[in-house]
């Protein structure tokens, strides 16, 4: 990959690290931003870095301080149109970087945004939120009545059914980009409108929603939705918690992972099923109540898989 993303470099394309690094903080998904919230931590790949993981890792302790733990690649965005300031295209490699936020003080330089402020039709943790009923549903059939000929009209539909579940179309969490791209075809998030002329550009509003720099909107939504992929079969959540936390703590960290509350009975039965938890002989009382049980991750979860898929059928 490295070799690659020199030669591309080589060949008049400017090779970007972006990292999308999330924490959970107060029962909140939290994404890692810099310039005030306006962008992700990001930085050219530099031929002193000894590969685009050094580099990313470079990059965002320089800008924000804040070490990274677990990271995976994300996405190469490398779209005709995305280009620098000096017009020289540039290709974006994303990292997914998970955290733990272990204090309510900011980080020395950045500031962790909760990513609700800039997707808020996302929250379904206290029923549908009032901006997809009250803007973004509208919005979209508008949108679909504007298409030219009624076969552009029904496809239009079809897809905002589809991916922002109206119509009696099932909400799918894990969708989170194809919404975010739906609204910026339709011309409704700021970041499409900015090289249209102002009297355009104002003409309507805008889906409310927390704009960034550039298409990093893009590259965090792709970010969200790979996580919220990922917590239905691998055990990443714990990536995010504490060394030790309580099953409400962990059913929260999951509930503002995916946006959605969960049965508490049918959580705590489906964590003792794939036992991916132990108990301590430790007592919590950092939530109102009664003292709760503290748990920690069995790491040897990950080993005894391994060992299991590996093992001939019998």
């Amino acid at each position: 990959m490295a070799d690659a993303a020199t030669h591309a470099a080589g060949a008049n394309v400017l090779v970007d690290l972006v990292a999308v690094i999330v924490a959970v903080n107060r029962d909140e998904p939290q994404a890692l931003t810099v310039d005030g919230g306006a962008r992700l931590p990001a930085g050219p790949f530099g031929g002193g870095a000894r590969s685009l993981q050094a580099g990313l890792r470079e990059w965002v302790e320089k800008q924000t301080r804040h070490p990274l733990g677990y990271i995976e690649q994300l996405y190469t965005f490398a779209d005709r149109d995305r280009q620098g300031a000096d017009g020289q295209r540039v290709m974006s490699i994303s990292y997914l970087a998970l955290t733990r936020r272990l204090t309510d003080e900011p980080p020395a330089m950045g500031v962790w945004l909760s990513w609700y402020e800039c997707f808020p039709w996302e929250d379904w943790r206290g029923g549908q939120p009032a901006v997809l009923r009250d803007f973004i549903e509208p919005a979209l059939r508008e949108w679909a009545a504007a298409a030219p000929g009624a076969a552009a009209r029904e496809q239009r539909l079809r897809r905002a059914a589809v991916t922002f579940g109206l119509d009696g179309a099932p909400w799918h969490d894990d969708m989170v980009l194809q919404r975010y791209e739906l609204l910026h075809e339709a011309q409704l998030t700021p970041e499409s409108r900015r090289s249209l002329p102002a009297e355009v550009r104002d003409a309507r509003p805008v889906v409310p929603g927390r704009p960034m720099a550039g298409d990093h909107r893009r590259i965090l939504a792709t970010g969200v939705a790979r996580l919220r992929g990922k917590i239905r079969y691998r055990p990443v959540v714990f990536e995010l918690m504490p060394e030790t936390f309580t099953l409400l703590d962990l059913q929260k960290a999951v509930e503002a992972l995916a946006g959605r509350t969960a049965h508490k009975q049918n959580f705590r039965r489906l964590v003792e099923q794939q036992q991916l938890v132990e108990e301590t002989s430790e007592m919590s009382t950092t939530r109102p109540g009664r003292p709760a049980r503290l748990f920690r991750f069995r790491e040897e979860v990950l080993w005894e898989r391994a060992v299991a898929g590996t093992k001939p059928a019998g």
